[in-house]
This record gives C-alpha cells, sequence and structure tokens, in this order.
C-alpha cells in the first residue's frame, strides 16, 4: 500500500460552507468529505503547516516550512500532495522545485477555484487524481495538478481567475491529461535522479519585479533598481526595452554596483534572445541575464536560492543560465 502525506498550507480548497458561511475544513474529517478515498488502497496521512493561510499571504517563511516538511516525512511517504491557494501556487512549485533538488518522488500542488463545500466544485477530481497521480511511482519532481492538466512546477502560471482552467505550461508541454485514464506524456517528466535528494532551506527577499511600460519614468526605474540585490526585469517581446540613455545608465550602473538583472518577457510564451534587435542589444552590452524561456515566477524563484548562496558574480551569472530542474530550454 502506498503512502500519501497530504500537507495543507491554506487556501479555497481547505474551506467548507457551514452556517451560510465559509469556515476553514477539519482535515480529521477527511474521509467524510471524500469517501471516494476510502475506497483507496493508498494510506493518507496529513498534516498543515503551523498557520494555513490564504496564499496572497505566503512567504519565505511558509516555503522554508514546507520544504522542511518534506525533508522529514521524505523517508516515510512514497509521494507529497499540497493544498495551496491558486493565487500563488506558480511562485511555490517554482521554489519548491529549486529548493528540493534530486527529489525522486512526486510533490503534486493542488487547490480548487471553488471550496469543498459548494455543489459543483472542482475540488474533489483535484485532489483525487493528484492523490493518484502522487502514488503512481511515475512523477517523480515538483507539479501542479488542476483541471484535468499535470504542469512541471516551474514552468507554470496562473492565467485565469474565473474559469477551472486557471493555469497554463506557455512553453513546456503538459506533463499528464486526465480522462478515463492518465495519460502521462513520459518523454516530458523528469527522469529518476541517482544523487540523494538535497533540500535548501536559504532563500534571500532581496529581490524586485521591474516591468517595463512606455514612459516609464526614471525615479520608478532608479527607486526599484536600488531597492534589492536582485531584479526581474519584464521586458517587451523578446526581450525588447527602451533604449533611452538614461535607462541604460541606470541598469549598467545597478549592475557594476553589484546587482543581479535577470530578463524575462512579458508575454506568456516565447523566449527572451537579447541581441536579436537593437532594443536588446544594450542590455546584452552592460550584463543584463537572459532569463530565456523561463516565467517570471520561475526566474524569481531561482533569483531568491541563488542570492542566498556566497557566489561572486560570475558564479551567480552561471548558476542562473543553468538548467537546475527544468526551467528553462537549453
Amino acid at each position: 500500500m502506498k503512502k500519501i502525506l497530504l500537507i495543507y498550507s491554506g487556501g479555497t480548497i481547505g474551506m467548507i460552507k457551514k452556517n451560510k458561511s465559509l469556515e476553514p475544513f477539519d482535515f480529521n474529517e477527511i474521509r467524510n468529505a471524500f469517501p471516494e478515498l476510502s475506497d483507496s488502497e493508498t494510506e493518507i496521512h496529513h498534516t498543515s503547516i503551523k498557520n494555513p493561510i490564504d496564499s496572497s499571504n505566503m512567504t519565505i517563511d511558509n516555503w522554508i516550512e514546507l520544504a522542511n516538511c518534506i525533508k522529514e516525512n521524505y523517508i516515510k511517504y512514497d509521494g507529497f500532495v499540497i493544498l495551496h491557494g491558486s493565487d500563488t501556487m506558480a511562485y511555490t512549485s517554482s521554489v519548491l522545485s529549486f529548493m528540493l533538488e534530486n527529489i525522486n518522488k512526486a510533490v503534486i500542488l493542488t487547490g480548487s477555484q471553488l471550496p469543498i463545500g459548494i455543489k459543483r466544485t472542482d475540488a474533489k477530481e483535484n485532489l483525487i487524481t493528484a492523490i493518484e497521480i502522487a502514488c503512481s511511482g511515475i512523477v517523480k519532481e515538483v507539479c501542479v495538478y488542476f483541471e484535468y492538466q499535470l504542469y512541471r512546477g516551474n514552468r507554470v502560471t496562473k492565467v485565469n481567475a474565473d474559469n477551472f482552467d486557471a493555469f497554463q505550461s506557455p512553453n513546456y508541454p503538459v506533463l499528464a491529461k486526465a480522462g478515463i485514464n492518465i495519460k502521462y506524456k513520459n518523454q516530458y517528466l523528469k527522469s529518476s535522479s541517482e544523487d540523494q535528494i538535497k533540500v535548501h532551506l536559504n532563500l534571500s527577499n532581496e529581490v524586485s519585479i521591474l516591468k517595463m511600460f512606455p514612459s516609464i519614468r526614471k525615479e520608478v526605474v532608479t527607486s526599484i533598481l536600488n531597492s534589492s540585490k536582485g531584479i526581474i526585469l519584464e521586458t517587451y517581446g523578446s526581450g525588447n526595452a527602451t533604449t533611452a540613455d538614461w535607462f541604460i545608465h541606470e541598469l549598467e550602473l545597478a549592475i557594476n554596483n553589484g546587482k543581479t538583472i535577470i530578463n524575462v518577457s512579458q508575454c506568456l510564451s516565447g523566449s527572451v534572445t537579447q541581441g536579436h534587435y537593437q532594443t536588446s542589444k544594450e542590455l546584452e552590452r552592460v550584463g543584463v541575464i537572459s532569463g530565456k524561456d523561463m516565467t517570471t515566477e520561475a526566474a524569481l524563484a531561482k533569483l531568491m536560492l541563488v542570492l542566498a548562496k556566497s557566489f561572486d558574480r560570475n558564479k551567480i551569472k552561471t548558476k542562473i543560465i543553468e538548467n537546475f530542474s527544468g526551467e528553462l530550454t537549453i
């Protein structure tokens, strides 16, 4: 019998309607809410982070708590399912994919758009299938399962606030589709690691996101560049930005002062190709690092991990463009 640990971090999926209002779900009664699990040949245990939260309040401390929970229970269980609010799920799945280096078991994040207590809830299907995937032995990485689709955790982004199909993986194929059967795309799944799992618990929050827009003011750019050690620069198209002298100067000054700047596209899909257009040649010249086809969530999570290490500038750049866990296309 496979053993799965269900970890509740908060979010819509953990709410149930009582007395005309939504209240946190009592996971001691999980089999009453999900009688389908009683027919399973899977032994399901459950726990939660110390203070379950709305995912909009997710912090580095919560990520460390989740990673520690998996670390402490890694030998005991065959797989893990994390119940999580959808709003920041892509950030959590991205950062866990880096924190849990060489993981050889499934860590599946799932949630729902409607609470368990609502008749039309998507919570049941998402949870039951996530558990089935976690104990399959086929998946050996951090993933998101939502609305019949399994995604690599560091390739996913939330694209819809209203529909059940809330997520997409713009630059990487889905790993599995759930219909009558679960059809795994084995060619896209990570293979088993021969190395021991290594859990990274140090992350830096000295990061910011600078999103380009027409007529952006120098004061805004300078303020954001000065606020952090690492900056995600969200540019247009394939990595383009204004060529205004003041803008390039501010970037160059920041990089010369030890800042790390990663260029990712505002576009939902596609890749940054610095130097392809004149409007990105200067970014390449001053030392902005191409984030290639990483999502903003993955680039930010990776930057948090790398900045927490005592690396010099060249080592930081080498690590950013290295493929850690399938987050970018080489």
